[in-house]
Parts: structure tokens; sequence; C-alpha cells
């Protein structure tokens, strides 16, 4: 079985006035290569709002790719490439930020106006040098019955959004190899698979208790940080339960990063600031 290296609980941010638990990066991991940051936004959303009045308003990207997976209510995408879609529970908003692109993320009108739960992960993902100023592009993908593995007991459901488990292949082709998985597991399911040791790998349990390969026990907003020495992975879920597993091939390349953007250098990073400043990277005005 691969082992575990670090089991770490996820901290509080206040992110602009949104206070989110961040499990990656820590105090122990700037990030795992291509893997820079997670956030974990679960919040019941008292209602009486305007929508452009929650979320995150207009912003820009450059460099790599913001993912967000929705577990509870529902995202509300526009970008400055003309794309405007809600992505319900269970769907992903897969965004390569490329050379530039400006995007906002709220919740959706109804969640703003009537109040519920919201809660969803966003990663981002690092991408090569050689891919980092083409095109943007953005993906919206719901849940597909196609895209899911479940096992023989039917306790537990994997959602492929890219790459592939159990011969089940995700929507999203990406630049390097890389396993998004959505864990949903029923008390008493028990799931044994293989991920390449070639990647790096993580898991976060977003809520619930597992026994990870029949030895740790890991409980609700626990990132796991697996070493890179075996191929075999086994969770056993001790309640009803649900997490995310990220793997992928290191890119072992220089990161540099400022708030939204995600280069090589500083001197990337400064033109990054500078396009950004002067519109290059698209203008999005919100209609509400």
């Amino acid at each position: 079985m691969r082992s575990i290296k670090q089991i770490i609980k996820s901290e509080k941010v206040n992110m602009g006035g949104i206070v989110l638990d961040q499990p990656l990066p820590n105090k122990f991991i700037d990030n795992m290569d291509p893997f820079l940051l997670i956030h974990h936004w679960d919040e019941d959303l008292k209602g009486g709002k305007k929508q452009k009045d929650v979320g995150v308003g207009p912003h820009p990207h450059r460099g790599f790719s913001p993912v967000t997976l929705i577990f509870n209510g529902s995202v509300h995408h526009r970008d400055s490439r003309g794309n405007n879609s809600v992505v319900n529970e269970g769907g992903t908003q897969w965004m390569f930020a490329g050379k530039g692109i400006t995007h906002s993320e709220r919740p959706a009108k109804e969640l703003a106006e009537n109040g519920g739960t919201l809660e969803f992960i966003q990663f981002w993902v690092n991408v090569p040098s050689k891919n980092k100023m083409e095109q943007p592009y953005y993906k919206a993908i719901p849940r597909e019955e196609k895209s899911i593995y479940k096992s023989e007991n039917r306790k537990v459901e994997v959602a492929v959004v890219s790459g592939e488990f159990n011969s089940v292949k995700g929507e999203v082709d990406t630049h390097t190899p890389i396993n998004t998985l959505r864990f949903n597991f029923i008390e008493d399911g028990e799931i044994e698979f293989e991920i390449s040791k070639e990647q790096n790998t993580l898991f976060y349990l977003l809520k619930g208790k597992l026994i990870v390969n029949d030895e740790q026990e890991i409980n609700t907003k626990d990132l796991v940080h697996f070493s890179n020495d075996d191929s075999k992975l086994k969770f056993n879920a001790k309640e009803n339960s649900y997490g995310i597993l990220l793997s992928g091939l290191p890119i072992g390349e220089e990161v540099a990063s400022y708030g939204p953007f995600v280069m090589n250098t500083q001197t990337e990073i400064m033109e990054a600031m500078r396009d950004s400043q002067m519109g290059k990277m698209g203008v999005l005005i919100e209609e509400f």
C-alpha cells in the first residue's frame, strides 16, 4: 500500500471577507506539484441578498487552471470571453486561464436571494511554461452518469472529472496527466484501487470519517499527502463521507506566483500585472 507522508488539518483563511478552509498551501507545504492551492468554501447563506453583493467579483488570472467542484448549491461563472453559466451540485467548472482571462464567481441568483448551503472546492493546478500563454478556455461540466464509477456493492461512487479511474474517463483534457476524482461513500463502503506512483497524490476529506490503507483514520477537513512508494490505495468509510483525490505528474519547473498569477519568473509576474492593468486580460462587466 502507498504510505502516508503527512496528514494536515486545513486552516481558516480570510479571503476578502470570505472565511474559507485552506488545506493547501499550509505551514508544512507550499505546493504539491502540480497542485498549488485548495480552498474549501462551506457556508449556509442567509439569503436576502442581491447576487452582485455576494461571492467574488471580476478578477484576472494567468498561467494556470483554477477548477471549481460544486458539492452543494450552485455557482454562477461569468468571464471576459463571454462565458456565462450556472453549474449545480455535482458539477465542475474547469477554467484554463492561459495568457489571461477575467472572471467572477458568485452563488446563483436564487441562492443569494433565498439562502441555502453553498459548498465547493476550488483548486489551482499548474501548467508547463510552454502552455502558460496559450488561449484561455472554460468548460462547464454537469454531473453525468457516464463519468461515474460505482463499486459492486454501490456504496462507493467515484465521479471522474479528468484522467481515468477503472476504465471510466473524465470530461477534461489536461496539459499534463491529472486525475481529478470525487469520492462519495455510504457508511461501510470500501474501495481499493491504483494510482501511478509517478504521480504526486493527495486526498482531502470534506466531510466524514475514513480509514486509509487499513491503518490510518482521517476526519473532516483532513488533507492526506501520500508518498510515491506504491500504487495501491484503499479507503473504508466509517460513516457517510465525501472527498476529493488529486494526482498528477510533477512538472518540475520553478514557480513564481503573485495573487491571481502563476508564472515561472518574477519578470513574468510583473508582465502579468502590467497586462492586467492595461486590460489585456479582458474586461468583464456583469449584468444582473
